[in-house]
Parts: structure tokens; C-alpha cells; sequence
């Protein structure tokens, strides 16, 4: 996950391997944990899908959304346990 200053946010790149052909987003507190406002592409359709969006300073928490199935960042290691028993990854923009 890179990140890149612009106008006191910062990009903040999200990927994640996934099979070929996949429906993947990333879905957080940042976008209303609504999946549909970040798609992720896989550019060279080899599973690999990547995208960025533009954060404030702070901390965010986010899921990736693969074929319908919420899962955390397999290559982050920070993640919170939330109310529900479940976890979300944790990226902190500074």
C-alpha cells in the first residue's frame, strides 16, 4: 500500500490477488463501506487488481470486496477487531 501527499491528503494505493475475471472493490470508512465506490482493476489480467483513493490524515479502516465476499488485506498486518467480533484492516494516513 504506497502513499503520495496532494492537497493535505494523501493517494493511498490498495491491491489484492484475486482470480482472473473477478469483481473486486475496496470498501471502508472512508467511502461508506459501500463497495460500489471503488472498483478495483485488474490492468494486465493476471489477477492482480490495484487502485487508489485519496485520503484524509487520520485513521482508516477497510475491507476488500472479492465476488461479493468481504475479506481483510491478507498483506497488511494491521487490522482492529470490531464490535461485531469480525476484523478490519487499518491503514493510518499521516
Amino acid at each position: 500500500m504506497a502513499k503520495a501527499s496532494t492537497k493535505g491528503k494523501k493517494r493511498v494505493a490498495f491491491d489484492v490477488m484475486a482470480p482472473v475475471g473477478s469483481d473486486v472493490a475496496v470498501a471502508g470508512s472512508f467511502n461508506g463501506w459501500n463497495p460500489k465506490k471503488k472498483a478495483l482493476a485488474d490492468r494486465d489480467n493476471d489477477g492482480h487488481f490495484t487502485g487508489a483513493v485519496m485520503l484524509n490524515k487520520g485513521t482508516h479502516e477497510y475491507k476488500f470486496v472479492i465476488n461479493g465476499e468481504w475479506c481483510v488485506d491478507p498483506q497488511n498486518p494491521n487490522f482492529v477487531v470490531t464490535d461485531l467480533g469480525t476484523m478490519n484492516s487499518v491503514v493510518a494516513v499521516e
